[in-house]
């Protein structure tokens, strides 16, 4: 990302403003959550609730009465002003699907990048504020652009942990066409090289508790940057490292999103190019050979009596 241009008085302001519209949209998601939601389905498991398009109506209508001078660019479907200096990248409740299920892990996520005049529509601005709110935990992550990270007013940082094998990491999985995504093959070998891999499902949460230590790495495939946008920012600014998976740029609207303490970075860009290239991966047994394991074992067993 790009060096940003706000003074921090003028940033400070807009993390303000956006923590309150935050709050405010937690407290009718947790309203939402408490009597359940009317749920359609998009697809096989793409789920889109009530909730969804009613926060983003207010988030919107709160930007606009506050800051009417920035544009919107909303994971359900608002675009407005995105040809101005400054635009909110806005998803009203990521974790929807644990949101539809009754699994209390999601949340409210909003970035805001900076862009100079005549720059290309596909070139990355500058991420000057974030901010991340957990309305059922009641954790407000915030950053500002050479400010630092916090949550709920105390100073966070990444992790000191320096192996891989000793890293709790996080990674998602889209809601649909999994059998198209390789993550799976992913999943399966940064488990075995890792202390663990947890899935919660909202990749804004697991990018927030990056940049608090309570996580070590995350990656994931194809995010948004209504997904990414206040996340990316508060490991940034929680001294995190944030690339593609080969260990270049980062983009908001990249394929690949790899952040991490920096410590192991490095260890996780080369388990990545092993993994794309087919080398040293670990076999898993199939089904039958499982099953061939077990009764191997029960046998073993038997002739022991």
């Amino acid at each position: 990302m790009t060096e940003g241009t706000a003074g921090s008085k003028q940033t400070a302001t807009w993390t303000t403003g956006a923590a309150e519209i935050a709050r405010e949209a937690g407290a009718r998601l947790r309203e939402f959550f408490a009597q359940g939601v009317a749920t359609e389905y998009k697809g096989d498991v793409d789920l889109v609730t009530v909730a969804d398009r009613t926060v983003e109506k207010l988030i919107k209508t709160r930007l606009g009465e506050m800051f009417p001078d920035h544009g919107i660019y909303g994971e359900e479907g608002t675009r407005e002003g995105l040809d101005r200096e400054l635009r909110w990248y806005v998803d009203p409740l990521d974790g929807t699907t644990n949101f539809a299920h009754g699994f209390p892990q999601f949340c409210v996520s909003m970035g805001l990048e900076q862009r100079r005049a005549g720059m290309k529509a596909d070139e990355d601005g500058t991420l000057v504020a974030a901010v991340i709110y957990d309305p059922m935990r009641d954790e407000l992550f915030l950053a500002e652009r050479g400010k630092g990270a916090t949550v709920n007013g105390k100073t966070i940082a990444v992790s000191k942990n320096a192996t891989l094998a000793e890293a709790l990491v996080a990674t998602g999985f889209p809601s649909r066409k999994r059998h198209q995504n390789p993550n799976i093959h992913f999943y399966h070998e940064i488990t075995l090289r890792s202390h663990g891999v947890r899935r919660a499902g909202s990749a804004a949460l697991d990018l927030a508790y990056v940049a608090a230590g309570r996580l070590d790495g995350f990656w994931e495939f194809n995010l948004n940057p209504w997904d990414t946008a206040a996340g990316i920012l508060l490991v940034e600014e929680a001294g995190g490292r944030v690339s593609n998976f080969a260990g270049g740029t980062f983009r908001l609207n990249s394929e690949e999103t790899l952040v991490s303490n920096g410590l192991i970075h490095d260890e996780l860009v080369r388990i990545f190019e092993d993994l794309f290239a087919g080398r040293d991966l670990a076999a898993l047994p199939s089904p039958q050979e499982f099953a061939a394991m077990r009764r191997s074992r029960e046998q073993g067993l038997g002739n022991r009596e």
